[in-house]
């Protein structure tokens, strides 16, 4: 079979969802609004968190980690998808392809691990209240968020060099929303079997470690809301655990499908679906679902908007 020049050519055509859909426009528009309000809600709750020093807790600062982490996801793909329809120009170089894979696999991998610690903070919030200053201490934090981004981005850097060393044949259309693994590996003109067992193997672990984490925290959290003796200190511990684990719940969901799932399972449309759902839908929704029913971190934005917005208003 015939190989295309990589280096010298032109790169890849990045096809996604849009030119796909019945309605283009309207998905493009609807994309736009998801952004432009992952963006907002994101950056809001950055500010929120870094400003108020009510909330320079363990909690906040992983949460604000998490929004950072969202905001950069997002911005990696987003933005060449809409300038790309827009402009009707779907290529992509190969470095390009090379640098977005990259960041896309630093910034999930990265958004996994920090998910199950997380999850680790509210066990010791809830279990072990009098010690969660002495566990969760500002250097165990920034120890969690140092290990999240750097094993994240070692196991992304090896993937990225692996899967564009193969020889890509003459179709350079990418059936996908973004530069990953199982559509590229579509188009190498090589036997990537024994790659694509090892990228299956890996993925499965990668996430079914930190999920097993996540559950085992919040089964131990569980017995200990049953023998709390007060109503109010259940539902606050409820109410902030529910948030994490429909955070949890959205992300491994769309992981489990896309990586561990066998690809006989599941249609180019349907990953180019819960691309969609992982890199904008969840960003967008992730701050909303952590903040709306969060009393610290609204009444913190209430004052945010008072003393920077308000006062600014009222003297036109």
């Amino acid at each position: 079979m015939e190989h295309w020049n990589s280096t010298l050519g032109s790169g890849f055509l990045l096809m996604g969802i849009l030119k796909d859909s019945g309605s283009p426009e309207l998905l493009c528009a609807t994309i736009s609004a998801l952004y432009l309000l992952a963006l907002t809600s994101n950056g809001l709750l950055l500010l929120v968190i870094t400003k108020d020093v009510r909330l320079h807790m363990p909690m906040y600062f992983l949460l604000g980690q998490l929004s950072l982490m969202d905001l950069l996801f997002t911005s990696v793909v987003t933005p060449k998808a809409l300038v790309d329809f827009l402009r009707s120009e779907p290529t992509i170089s190969f470095g390009g392809c090379a640098l977005q894979m990259f960041l896309a696999l630093s910034l999930g991998g990265a958004e996994d691990l920090l998910l199950a610690f997380m999850a680790y903070d509210r066990y010791v919030a809830i279990c072990h209240p009098l010690n969660y200053m002495v566990l969760m201490s500002p250097r165990v934090c920034w120890l969690m968020v140092a290990t999240s981004w750097m094993l994240a981005s070692l196991s992304a850097l090896g993937y990225t060099l692996y899967t564009m060393h193969y020889p890509f044949c003459m179709s350079r259309e990418i059936r996908h929303l973004l530069c990953e693994i199982p559509p590229l590996l579509k188009l190498a003109c090589a036997d990537t079997s024994r790659y694509e067992l090892t990228v299956y193997v890996m993925g499965v672990t990668l996430l079914i470690l930190p999920l097993v984490a996540v559950l085992a925290s919040y089964t131990l959290i569980l017995f200990t809301m049953l023998h709390m003796p007060s109503n109010e200190g259940r539902q606050k511990a409820l109410v902030t655990c529910s948030s994490h684990l429909t955070v949890v719940g959205m992300f491994y969901g769309a992981a489990t499908f896309m990586y561990v799932l066998p690809s006989s399972l599941h249609s180019p449309k349907q990953d180019n679906i819960i691309s969609v759902f992982y890199t904008i839908v969840t960003p967008a929704l992730n701050p909303l679902i952590y903040s709306l029913r969060n009393k610290e971190v609204m009444g913190a934005l209430r004052r945010l908007l008072g003393k920077y917005i308000l006062p600014t208003q009222s003297t036109f």
